[in-house]
């Protein structure tokens, strides 16, 4: 019988099926950190269990890091508490943890796909919506809430309805200054931000093909604002170049029987989905949004629609988050100026993007008034910045070279946006407050949030390039 991706990786970790009842869900990486594990924890204290299996849990704290002065104490206490939580449970309980100081640390999306923890046909869980970003590699990956981390940690199961599929292709040759970013917000501005719901989707077709592993990252991590279960892309060459040699990935025999069964993860010609939508590479833009999710999105020179054009149920909310971002209908956002710049987040902190923005800036200065934030992800890649020079290229310009965590993509930690203020932002939520109180967020991609720094407004990256 053919099957799809997400049937072949999800039939294979079934435990247990009966009608009627959800699957008994085998779970091979949970991924954990300080925010969602802490009541888990108690949990399994109120029962007197242990984790069931510690050595397939990773541990790292990221959400309520400081990016500056990281060897100095958490100022935030809130913060300093969660994080100290983590450790004290992680020793208790026997669980590898990359906590500050340790050169593994980082967002957990981040160091899981670069220690070759992240590796295709695997089931992976974390209590983060972002978890999806590992389906890159050709994995089942999906957030979970606090009491299924207890789940995870007491059984390494979970209970779970099977998802439905959609397959979305994108074909042909993106345009000259668009990315990975871009094509991921095109889409979300199609079907909406509720259009994925109930499903896991398949990304496929040329356009995603050609993309890297960072790139695909970057698509999958933002299924779930399409409220999609999850979204993966399967494994091919490309994918396999980047596991190989790798801390934690297959080495030797291991690697090349690890390998036959890879090449066996695609959706079979004629398997079914219950959904397919296709789209032109060459349609995409630079994309920015304009509202309070992500769905409310555009291409850069396109004026905002109209409240009258949404449907009559929506129109009050529609409304609502243009009044909240200080925008009006039919506007242009091209050309508006802003004040903070953030490149960073688990969508867009790895190295390569990294890369992109210290080749676009160098040797230029950025805008007066704007100030820019570099977070990278990882110590590991905080680490390869600093070797090739990036950090010297982002000192010129006058960015601000950070150290690894979630940092402004969330109102949790230090890195807070003032109320009131614009920022052009390279995360992967916008809702109001997300980050900070009255904040105004803008998604991009790095390039053109890099072209914001430089100019000081919002500016097309196809005339700068």
């Amino acid at each position: 019988m053919s099957k799809t991706l997400v049937e072949k990786i999800w039939d294979a970790h079934v435990v247990k099926r009966e009608e009627g009842f959800p699957d008994i869900l085998y779970i091979d990486t949970h991924l954990i950190h300080e925010v969602t594990s802490p009541q888990a924890f108690d949990g399994l204290r109120k029962r007197g269990i242990p984790v069931f299996r510690p050595q397939q849990t990773v541990a790292t704290a990221d959400h309520n890091v400081p990016t500056l002065n990281q060897h100095l104490p958490i100022q935030e206490e809130l913060s300093r508490y969660q994080v100290d939580m983590l450790s004290k449970n992680c020793a208790e309980f026997g669980i590898q943890l990359y906590g500050l100081g340790h050169p593994f640390q980082g967002i957990v999306h981040v160091i899981g796909p670069e220690l070759g923890i992240t590796l295709p046909g695997k089931t992976m869980v974390c209590g983060d919506s972002h978890t999806s970003t590992h389906g890159a590699f050709g994995a089942i990956a999906f957030g979970i809430g606090t009491s299924q981390v207890e789940q995870v940690f007491a059984t390494q199961c979970l209970l779970q309805q099977k998802p439905k599929t959609m397959k979305i292709e994108v074909n042909g040759t993106l345009q000259n200054g668009v990315g990975a970013k871009d094509i991921i917000l095109y889409i979300i501005s199609k079907i909406s931000a509720a259009g994925g719901t109930g499903y896991f989707i398949e990304y496929a077709g040329s356009a995603i093909r050609a993309l890297s592993m960072e790139a695909r990252m970057t698509i999958c991590n933002m299924s779930i604002e399409m409220g999609a279960r999850g979204g993966l892309i399967a494994p091919d060459q490309t994918t396999f170049d980047y596991i190989k040699g790798r801390k934690f990935a297959p080495k030797g025999e291991e690697w090349d029987k690890s390998l036959a069964y890879w090449q066996t993860l695609y959706s079979d010609e004629d398997a079914q989905f219950d959904s397919v939508l296709t789209f032109k590479a060459e349609d995409i833009a630079p994309m920015i949004t304009y509202g309070t999710n992500p769905g409310m999105g555009m291409g850069i020179r396109e004026s905002i629609p109209p409240t009258a054009a949404q449907p009559e149920t929506e129109q009050p909310s529609y409304k609502k988050a243009l009044e909240y971002m200080g925008f009006a209908d039919d506007a242009p956002v091209l050309g508006k100026p802003v004040d903070y710049v953030f490149i960073g987040s688990c969508t867009n902190s790895r190295i390569e993007d990294l890369r992109e923005v210290a080749s676009f800036v160098k040797g230029k200065q950025k805008a007066q008034g704007v100030e820019v934030w570099i977070v990278p992800g990882s110590k590991q890649v905080e680490k390869q910045a600093i070797e090739e020079g990036l950090d010297k290229i982002f000192e010129a310009a006058g960015f601000q070279l950070r150290e690894p965590g979630c940092s402004a993509c969330l109102g949790m930690n230090e890195d807070k946006i003032p109320a009131g203020k614009y920022c052009v932002s390279t995360s992967n939520r916008n809702f109001e407050g997300r980050q900070g109180p009255n904040a105004r967020t803008m998604l991009v991609s790095p390039l053109t949030a890099a072209a914001a720094a430089v100019t000081g407004k919002i500016s097309d990256v196809r005339e700068l390039i």
